[in-house]
């Protein structure tokens, strides 16, 4: 009977000890490369607040005829494009064909 209620009463307190946190200095840190590298490319980080106006865009036409060339430029494949090859031969020889 004592070993039981024992049992029971050490189970618990021994899963709790996984709950407790073995790198208090890493935790205490934690997130605050990602915030330094937001922070650092940030250019302006009042922009909201000082340009409280629309941001600039195109009008509603030069988007569209936009967004129908870029769908369009799918639907041909690009053309072939010819490599000239300037200094010598592809494998490494002399061009002649022959060896040194």
């Amino acid at each position: 009977m004592t070993r039981t209620l024992t049992a029971l009463i050490i189970a618990p307190l021994l899963s709790l000890a996984g709950c407790n946190t073995m790198t208090p200095n890493y935790d205490q840190h934690f997130g605050e490369a990602l915030r330094n590298a937001k922070r650092q490319m940030t250019i302006n980080p009042n922009a909201a607040i000082d340009n409280p106006g629309p941001a600039p865009s195109l009008d509603g036409m030069a988007a569209h005829e936009t967004m129908l060339r870029y769908q369009q430029s799918f639907q041909t494949p690009p053309p072939a494009v010819n490599v000239i090859n300037i200094g010598g031969s592809i494998g490494g020889g002399d061009g002649n064909g022959g060896g040194r």
